[in-house]
């Protein structure tokens, strides 16, 4: 019993099945940094308060001190009957500066001092998180710039519907991604609140200064009520959200890219960097990277639903079903890092094949819708344009031409409203760059946008 730093009122030890079931120091441990952090500040404030002597509080934090570098020197034995990171860490204060190690958990309890490390730690993951989701932004807003003159087929159920430049189709994954920036940065100002101080459930009887923690520790501010303190974790299933989101966006790209990179579409090349060869197909180039992330994003979804099945039904304050908090978390934080480094490298390496993507927007009657509006301009009720437009382009199936190939006798046909001018509007050029509201696909369009999205980046 003398282990357990909590065996006061036990006389019998603990199974040692239940020691191996309880414990989560087997994943808990990547959080030591911020449980030092945390226990540095607090001893800190504890001694300015007069609530232990100032040179215990010096005593306390040089031994944390030294327990960081035994850590990150591979020399700290973790302890399974010692359960997780933050019993470890005192049990081991203690056995180095004695019983003033001891002192150390005044004002405090496991209950709000794991709720400290998580956000500590989730919140300098969140920054790292955010870096390279701008690396990725920047990748495909690169792509754009180079491609302002590419023009590719846009397509509506998967197939040709009209002609949009390529850039366009890399900012609308900027604008995803933009939006997925906007959420994380908004978890984490919502979780950068100090919940020390808490307690187990009902704050602590010592003159802390919750604030003075606050604010060497970096949170704008103090959680306001103890019970919620302990019980929250909303900012958990809120960072969940967003990297559900942000994976679900991955995985749109992803399919994208395995479309786009096949033999028959042909309009990409991924490095050989992201790809692999088959074990009996001399020939294949697979696109593992977008497929694997495109996979991932379920693991993600799960870890979601997860954390919310979680905490659907735990009454205030804290319950150990919370332990099972941190593994679908760190999955979460582990599986959206290393997504969002690949991707970003792998988009700034991607050839984008201009020819092929032109040939296949002159295919397919992109421009239909073109020739439609011009029939309005001359008159014609758009539903009436549309009817004579479907017929042009059976007349097009039925004698293997393009919409740009038919004469204006041929056009006529359809209706002699059609003038000389209609090649105007049928090239994809001029159907591009006729879209050129805020917004479209118009080169003048694209390229405002590219300098808006350099400029929000920077």
């Amino acid at each position: 019993m003398s282990k357990k730093l909590w065996g006061g009122r036990f006389t019998q030890p603990t199974d040692k099945f239940v020691e191996e079931f309880t414990a989560s120091i087997d994943f808990d441990q990547r959080m030591y940094r911020y449980d030092i952090q945390g226990s540095i500040a607090h001893a800190t404030m504890l001694g300015r308060q007069n609530i232990i002597t100032e040179q215990e509080a010096e005593q306390i934090c040089a031994g944390l001190s030294e327990i960081l570098d035994e850590i990150e020197a591979g020399q700290f034995e973790f302890s399974l009957a010692l359960e997780d990171i933050h019993m470890n860490i005192e049990a081991r204060l203690i056995e180095k500066i004695g019983s003033v190690g001891g002192k150390l958990h005044t004002g405090r309890s496991r209950n709000d001092q794991v709720a400290l490390d998580i956000r500590l730690y989730l919140r300098d993951e969140i920054d790292s998180i955010a870096v390279w989701l701008e690396q990725l932004q920047r990748a495909l807003v690169q792509q754009a710039q180079d491609n302002l003159d590419t023009v590719m087929p846009g397509f509506t159920h998967l197939q040709t519907a009209q002609p949009v430049l390529f850039a366009h189709h890399m900012l609308a994954y900027y604008q995803m991604f933009l939006r997925d920036a906007g959420r994380l940065a908004d978890c984490r100002k919502r979780m950068n609140q100090l919940p020390l101080g808490a307690g187990a459930l009902a704050g602590t009887t010592f003159p802390i200064d919750r604030e003075w923690v606050a604010e060497t520790l970096g949170f704008d501010g103090v959680t306001r009520n103890s019970l919620d303190t302990v019980s929250d974790r909303d900012f958990a299933i809120e960072f969940c959200a967003f990297a559900a989101t942000l994976m679900m966006h991955l995985s749109r790209l992803s399919e994208e890219l395995v479309l786009w990179s096949s033999a028959e579409f042909d309009f990409i090349e991924l490095s050989d960097a992201f790809c692999t060869g088959s074990s009996i197909m001399p020939q294949k180039k697979n696109p593992d990277v977008p497929e694997l992330v495109r996979g991932k994003s379920g693991r993600v979804y799960g870890n979601l639903v997860s954390l919310l099945t979680l905490m659907k039904s735990l009454p205030l304050a804290y319950n150990k079903d919370m332990q099972e908090d941190k593994e679908p978390l760190f999955d979460t934080i582990d599986t959206v890092k290393g997504s969002l480094k690949i991707f970003a490298d792998m988009i700034a390496e991607m050839t984008v094949k201009a020819d092929n993507l032109r040939h296949a927007a002159a295919h397919g009657f992109s421009t239909a819708t073109d020739v439609a509006d011009y029939c309005v301009t001359k008159g014609i009720p758009f539903r009436d344009a549309h009817e004579i437009v479907g017929k042009t382009v059976r007349y097009c199936i039925e004698n293997g031409k393009s919409i740009d190939e038919l004469t204006v006798e041929e056009f006529q046909q359809f209706s002699p409203a059609i003038e000389d001018d209609i090649h105007d509007f049928v090239t994809l050029e001029a159907s591009v760059n006729a879209r050129s509201a805020t917004g479209g696909t118009a080169r003048s369009a694209v390229a405002a946008e590219v300098v808006r999205a350099l400029q929000e980046l920077d």
